[in-house]
């Protein structure tokens, strides 16, 4: 897998100054455990970075709940946690890699390419007996130099835009009774954005909890094989990035994400949306 690195591949580098492994663990409605959960123990050598108050921006009137953050101050932040140009950067949480996949795709959009996530995630490290510690490590600041790569977001004017465009898929990462409008435990309306197909993001793991194999992802995405392009939301655009990286492993490579998703749809009062199945 080209994105996806396992637990004995990343023992074997612990200590070496080129990885940088950070520490994504974040709990949705408990904002603080993640935080909390690093100081306890975490990977040795990780750092850590937090997704509301380092990968999310200020929640505005659009933009959804999790609006992307400032590039400038990303930037400077992905520098202070010692990453540049020459870092291999290893991401692991433990919420299925949902929170690492949104630091790997924010890295790949400003242009950093050696960015992975680690398989199966904290708690199946520790489990190994794998080396964790409480220490927090020295971190020597870095110039990261970003180079934004446009072509991997989309906007809510061109996913509107596409509606119905031959060629263009949309890919509704949430659970299927929030894609079917049956319930909606988060956002202030319930349903989807018309013509999406549902593809909710934890199919992208195995029964084990690992990630499934790329040739098992390429046969899980087989329906959209004929779409020139695909754009992918959830709710916030958060746990959207896991598919984002499974379609990269299956090959796919026009694939964009929707980072403001449906609470940043929803936002606009004349939007349509869609209930039941497409």
């Amino acid at each position: 897998m080209e994105n996806i690195v396992s637990q004995n591949w990343l023992l074997g580098q612990i200590g070496d100054a080129n990885i940088v492994i950070v520490d994504c663990r974040f709990a949705l409605g408990q904002p603080e455990s993640g935080r909390e959960n690093y100081e306890k123990d975490h990977i040795a050598g990780s750092v850590y970075v937090d997704l509301e108050k380092d990968l999310s921006g200020a929640k505005m009137a659009h933009g959804g709940r999790h609006p992307l953050p400032d590039l400038g101050a990303f930037s400077i932040l992905a520098g202070n946690l010692g990453i540049d140009g020459t870092k291999t950067v290893v991401a692991y949480d433990d919420q299925g890699g949902a929170m690492a996949s949104r630091l790997w795709w924010m890295l790949k959009f400003l242009g950093h390419s050696e960015v992975y996530v680690l398989d199966q995630g904290y708690t199946a490290w520790k489990a190994a007996g794998y080396p964790v510690t409480a220490e927090v490590p020295a971190v020597f600041s870095r110039t990261f130099s970003p180079k934004v790569h446009r072509s991997m977001l989309a906007s809510m004017d061109e996913v509107k835009d596409k509606l119905g465009r031959p060629g263009t898929v949309l890919v509704d990462s949430r659970e299927e009774r929030r894609y079917l409008g049956l319930e909606e435990p988060i956002d202030a309306v319930a349903g989807h954005i018309p013509s999406a197909r549902n593809y909710f993001w934890k199919g992208v793991l195995g029964e084990s909890g690992a990630w499934l194999s790329a040739a098992e992802q390429e046969r899980r995405f087989a329906g959209l094989r004929d779409a020139e392009e695909i754009i992918v939301y959830c709710g916030s655009g958060v746990t959207a990035c896991p598919n984002v990286l499974a379609l990269s492993e299956a090959g796919f490579e026009n694939v964009k994400l929707y980072s403001g998703s449906w609470s940043d749809w929803i936002s606009y009062e004349d939007n349509p949306i869609a209930k039941g199945e497409e």
